[in-house]
């Protein structure tokens, strides 16, 4: 055996004996629950160090494409840049990982609700490689899903490493979640509310300490690799006054309507990439659109931090900057037309970099999109002269909206404006404009960027745990196949021969290839059962009966349930097409279930 084997496999066989070793010393010294808050803090303090890595990538790769290098043709190279990134993003995955890298926060979404929380390996680098390709070159999406996807990576890591059940697989999971996002924003509170609205942890004294743990330990360790400033510095000029009461109501109802623009904008985009099957063809369409649209509007390159920022301040000098259009700075109806172009299009520049094969978050871009709305808001109101509003207070609130319009998680933008900009002061106004512009975009969709997909496959875990767990029951794993089947062309004799015989009182009809033809009940053949004249005469094409309920291989457990609650059924047949899989029954259905219940709330 060569060496190199022998020397794997050793080190695999002391990697199992130490890991066993410890699992054994820890059954004995230390409970679930003192385990669980050791494991929060250490997924919290890794998810600090995947935002530094993410960070500080991005980072490396602009000072290189702002060198002296390039700087003669900078707007020039801002056409092919996003192609480049995309192009080494798509490499990566293509010839590297040879696995899809799901969109961050999404991918998790799916890992909690249909492979218990296990991700695998390669997210614990996939993520920070492609999103810095992809942000460092111009691709116009954020860091934040990434990050959270790799921090909730290292999480579900440990979870099979160390053995845990699923419950608390997945709490530590939603644990490193929060961290990441208390790391990449600096926002320790928004973590923990994310990780209860989005990620969708429920919300337990038991859950919320470790999740508390792992933001605190995110955010401690943001501060320490990043310093202490916040991401969006913002000073509140003007106090909340009431006569902006109706003016903040009016912006509630407008981020709610962008956001459902927003959304719908990104769903068809989106729609259209999937329809090209070739890989190359979506990054050469994908990425010189991109790099065409940011050659035009610079303010669309990557995340947009600086300018977010500069709409937090009312200066909206960005819309002119290095563009074809700095000659016209003076004229406002070119200044609206701007804040049109960037409110409606960045959803655009963002999509298409996705759809062409980039990795990123979408973040960035709806705070991107909501500074941005607010600041023109005011524009707008002072233009038809109503009055003059307060740019940064407005661009500040309206970040909330849009974050939880897109998002669907007003909670978690009041508190990330919050945290993020030091903006409490403006709690009311957050409150105000994220609820009315959460529930307005709820008007037009009821799933959020992030789960739109998951819900239309059926793959989407929510708060209500009993749709939750029907949908960890898969109808494979509940058939009943111990039934007699029968043939068509069975005589009366044959199909009493198997009643006596069955343990079962109802019987399947199929015919040679397995084809469900229908069903035989004693009540079908008991009032001549003993007639013996009509032993060899009557057959069971004759006295079957085609059943107005069945279930399909593919239905839902929530779709099995019903069928059975609605038809009073005890058995169900389950078919594949026309051919016969077997039953599920209502006695087995409620056993699954109460299984996984217990499986939940195992302490």
């Amino acid at each position: 055996m060569p060496r190199k084997t022998v020397n794997k496999k050793r080190i695999r066989e002391l990697m199992h004996h130490y890991t066993f070793k410890f699992l054994k010393w820890r059954l004995k010294h230390l409970s679930d629950n003192q385990f669980i808050l050791i494991l929060s803090g250490i997924v919290g303090f890794l998810a600090g160090i995947v935002a530094f890595l993410i960070k500080g990538a991005v980072h490396l790769i602009r000072l290189l494409l702002k060198s002296d290098l390039f700087r003669d043709t900078q707007n020039i190279l801002y056409i092919i840049f996003p192609a480049i990134g995309i192009f080494l993003t798509v490499v990566f995955i293509k010839y590297v990982i040879k696995r899809k890298v799901e969109h961050g926060i999404p991918g998790v979404l799916y890992a909690i609700s249909q492979t218990h929380g296990f991700m695998r390996m390669h997210n614990l680098f996939s993520s920070i490689v492609t999103s810095a390709f992809t942000v460092g070159f111009g691709g116009s999406v954020g860091l934040e899903g990434p990050t959270v996807a790799t921090g909730a990576a290292y999480g579900s890591v440990l979870g099979r490493f160390f053995h845990l059940n699923y419950k608390h697989r997945i709490l530590i999971l939603g644990a490193a979640s929060a961290g990441a996002m208390s790391a990449i924003f600096k926002a320790p509170l928004a973590g923990v509310v994310f990780a209860l609205e989005v990620i969708m942890i429920d919300l337990t004294m038991y859950s919320v300490v470790p999740i508390l743990i792992a933001s605190v330990t995110g955010a401690v360790t943001s501060y320490f690799l990043f310093g202490l400033g916040a991401i969006y510095p913002f000073r509140m000029k003007d106090s909340f006054v009431m006569s902006d009461l109706p003016y903040y109501i009016i912006l509630g109802i407008f981020t709610g309507l962008l956001a459902s623009y927003f959304t719908k904008v990104y769903v068809f985009i989106e729609k259209q990439f999937s329809k090209i099957e070739n890989t190359w063809r979506k990054l050469i369409i994908g990425g010189f659109s991109l790099g065409i649209l940011i050659y035009f509007f610079p303010f669309f390159y990557g995340e947009g931090y600086e300018v977010t920022n500069s709409a937090l301040h009312g200066n909206f000098e960005y819309l002119f900057e290095n563009t074809l259009f700095e000659n016209f700075s003076e004229n406002q109806i070119v200044v609206f037309i701007l804040f049109a172009v960037i409110i409606l299009l960045k959803v655009a520049a963002t999509s298409v970099t996705f759809g062409s094969g980039g990795i990123g978050g979408i973040f960035a871009p709806t705070l991107f999109t909501g500074a941005n709305a607010g600041l023109f808001f005011t524009l707008i109101v002072g233009a038809l002269g109503l009055g003059t509003l307060s740019h940064e207070n407005f661009a500040l609130v309206a970040m909330a909206g849009m974050i939880a319009g897109v998002l669907h998680a007003p909670l978690t933008a009041i508190f990330l404006i919050g945290d993020l900009t030091g903006g409490y002061g403006l709690f009311v106004p957050l409150m105000i404009v994220a609820t009315i512009s959460y529930a307005t975009v709820r008007i037009f969709h009821k799933n959020s960027v992030y789960t739109i997909q998951l819900a239309g496959r059926g793959e989407l875990m929510t708060h209500h745990k009993d749709k939750n767990i029907l949908k960890m029951m898969k109808v494979r794993n509940l058939i009943e196949n111990n039934f007699v089947k029968l043939k068509p062309y069975y005589n009366l004799r044959q199909i009493k021969d198997a009643f006596l015989k069955s343990e079962r009182n109802v019987f399947p009809v199929v015919d040679d290839d397995n084809n469900f033809q229908g069903l035989i009940t004693l009540a079908n053949f008991k009032n001549i059962i003993f007639d013996k004249e009509k032993y060899d005469k009557v057959y069971a094409s004759q006295i079957m009966y085609k059943p107005s309920v069945v279930v399909d291989i593919n239905d839902t457990m929530a779709d099995v349930a019903r069928k059975i609650q609605n038809s009073g059924l005890f058995n169900v047949v389950v078919l594949d097409g026309t051919k016969y899989v077997g039953f599920v029954s209502r006695a087995n259905v409620f056993s699954s279930y109460r299984r996984i219940i217990r499986k939940f709330s195992d302490d």
